[in-house]
């Protein structure tokens, strides 16, 4: 067994999950078609998001394997978007002035650009933590 650097955290996948109805959890852990089914189903109507409270350890361990760790957390990253993703400090911590700038300015690029970056987060932060390791 290869030992993998944790580059998601249980914790904030059970933090996200409280809100997981919204499919929260599920976007974090690089699930953005599942995220947006719970967003819009509520959790599957509340069924789902229970069940995730079960199924979250395996997740994490899913996304470990998947996404590249280095300089940009993940976890921070995260934490941003969620509930700061509106104003671009998320794009701002990956180094994405330029885009963040623009998100502060637009609400997030009137919304739909936090939406894109639920979907993508998880990839533009393996992208960006490969692009420092390698210059």
């Amino acid at each position: 067994m290869t030992d993998r650097p944790n580059t998601h955290s249980k914790l904030i996948g059970y933090l996200l999950w409280i809100f997981g109805f919204l499919g929260s959890h599920r976007f974090y852990y690089g699930k953005p078609i599942t995220g947006t089914i719970w967003f819009f189903t509520l959790g599957l109507f509340f069924i789902g998001w229970i069940i995730d409270l079960f199924l979250i350890p395996a997740m994490d361990r899913e996304a470990d394997r998947r996404f590249r760790s280095g300089e940009v957390d993940y976890s921070i990253g995260w934490l941003l978007l969620t509930f700061l993703g509106v104003f671009g400090l998320h794009r701002m911590y990956m180094g994405k002035w330029i885009t963040g700038i623009i998100y502060l300015l637009t609400g997030g690029l009137f919304l739909i650009g936090v939406l894109y970056d639920f979907w993508t987060l998880n990839d533009q932060i393996s992208e960006r933590n490969r692009e420092h390791r390698f210059g």
